[in-house]
């Protein structure tokens, strides 16, 4: 495989002098691998907290800033971050009005942000937590018990992260954020696989012709291969999977979601089926995205997120962001 890197053991660090050299309205310590935004911390103001394995860029190093996150803890691809560095983001993004940790249902993640927020407590911070397992594809995975956590968490960090802009309390924050995590559902598809640096080829095997449906994000096996099919067919089967467990005819917010190597001229094609998909089931759409925000390195393919949204939570999906990865009204 060809990529683009100096050698698999420095892509991460690597990737951080660069982000830290391309955006200088944040502090990026590549030593301790911790992405802040440069005012933290923010008087007056719950932070945020996020993170997880690198190689789902934007995801989450590239959602810090105002509106949304004031921290993340990129780990090595597609491994999870350590304690140590949730712990001094904590601390170096706390206020005083508490923090909350989003964190993504992989057992890695789970295990290490737990551990994280009991040692942060132990130095005085207030914390909270919000687990994203939103993927319906399957119950129980390669890294996870329950569902996986996916395009769902965007959603999460973007409108809990309006909410802490305009400051309210910890509790009110967190109580928003398991709404949206809770109430939103996702479903991917595979068109090929991604390469990790380490491997330096394809982390599994899809023959040719052939397509996942219910891919993780980490190249996790979905519900079934089957052979390659249309984008309308494809919208068909994704809008289908989280409909059936997420029956409603109220607004949704909509992420069209490409896995890392799937192009906007194929994704907005795409986009346009979901929509005539969500319209034959009589399912509102208020506001859409479109873009690569939760990848999986190379990987080809989409996914679709769905959260029901009222009138509340459209105001705080509209407020102002503005981060690397994703920025308006501002």
């Amino acid at each position: 495989m060809r990529m683009l890197i100096n050698v698999p053991e420095t892509v991460v660090p690597d990737a951080l002098r660069g982000m830290a050299a391309a955006h200088p309205e944040l502090t990026v310590d590549v030593d301790r691998r911790i992405v802040v935004r440069r005012d933290a911390p923010v008087a007056g103001k719950v932070a945020l907290v996020s993170g997880g394995g690198s190689g789902h860029e934007p995801l989450h190093g590239g959602f810090v800033g105002p509106g949304m996150l004031d921290a993340a803890c990129p780990g090595e691809v597609f491994t999870s971050p350590v304690p140590d560095q949730m712990v001094a983001a904590a601390a170096a993004v706390d206020s005083g009005e508490g923090v909350l940790f989003v964190v993504k249902n992989y057992t890695g993640d789970v295990l290490n942000f737990d551990m994280a927020a009991e040692l942060a407590e132990d130095e005085g911070v207030r914390l909270a937590k919000v687990l994203v397992q939103d993927d319906v594809a399957v119950t129980d995975s390669t890294h996870t018990a329950g569902r996986r956590g996916t395009g769902a968490t965007l959603f999460v960090e973007k409108i809990a992260g309006a909410l802490a802009a305009e400051g309210a309390p910890l509790e009110r924050v967190a109580d928003t954020a398991r709404r949206v995590a809770e109430s939103s559902r996702s479903f991917g598809v595979a068109l090929s696989a991604c390469s990790t640096p380490s491997k330096g080829g394809p982390m599994f095997e899809l023959p040719p012709g052939e397509l996942e449906l219910g891919v993780g994000i980490h190249g996790e096996p979905g519900r079934e291969r089957r052979a390659m099919m249309t984008s309308g067919e494809i919208a068909q089967a994704a809008v289908d999977a989280v409909l059936e467990e997420l029956p409603s005819d109220q607004p949704v917010l909509a992420l069209v979601n490409g896995m890392g190597a799937t192009p906007l001229l194929e994704l907005y094609g795409f986009c346009g089926e979901v929509h005539r998909v969500l319209a034959e089931r009589r399912v509102p759409v208020a506001r859409t995205l479109v873009g690569n925000y939760v990848t999986s390195l190379d990987m080809a393919g989409a996914s679709v997120t769905l959260c029901p949204a009222d009138e509340e939570l459209l105001r705080l999906w509209d407020a102002p962001v503005r981060t690397p990865g994703l920025r308006w009204g501002v």
